[in-house]
């Protein structure tokens, strides 16, 4: 890749992980919810190493202060300190940046959807979502001959 990522994906984090029927029946246990969460950030990889975007991943979250993880040349994610949602870090995001970069949103919340629109940016439903991901992942094993 020449750069810069093509564009950037913002994901709602719990809102897709509800949306997927693999990943919601792991977020109904407790014990398997990191392992739901785990697998979004593995499938979201294949999507980013396969469409030259850089996914940013929002979650809700608990701790006092904000939370960031970025792997090199990876997925950027946000976790929401208490008292902050998800939804609310990524109508800020999407209100920054749009203006000035490709920006496109995923999240099923509605009020989402409106905000992230009116900023400039591209909404996707979870549903479309997996399909992305779906294709990148056959796009994958095309070039590893699998």
């Amino acid at each position: 890749m020449d750069g810069g990522p093509s564009h950037y994906l913002i994901v709602d984090g719990h809102s897709v992980m509800h949306a997927w029927p693999e990943l919601r029946s792991a977020m109904r246990n407790s014990a398997r919810r990191n392992m739901a969460r785990l697998e979004l950030m593995r499938v979201l990889r294949v999507y980013q190493d396969m469409s030259g975007a850089q996914v940013v991943l929002v979650f809700d979250g608990t701790h006092q202060a904000r939370a960031e993880e970025r792997e090199p040349g990876g997925l950027q994610v946000i976790y929401a300190e208490a008292g902050t949602t998800a939804d609310a870090i990524i109508e800020r995001l999407a209100s920054k940046y749009a203006p000035v970069h490709p920006l496109r949103v995923v999240s099923a919340d509605g009020m989402v959807r409106e905000t992230v629109l009116a900023s400039g940016a591209d909404w996707t439903s979870p549903e479309m979502l997996r399909r992305l991901c779906e294709d990148a992942e056959e796009k994958l094993r095309g070039m590893i001959g699998g």
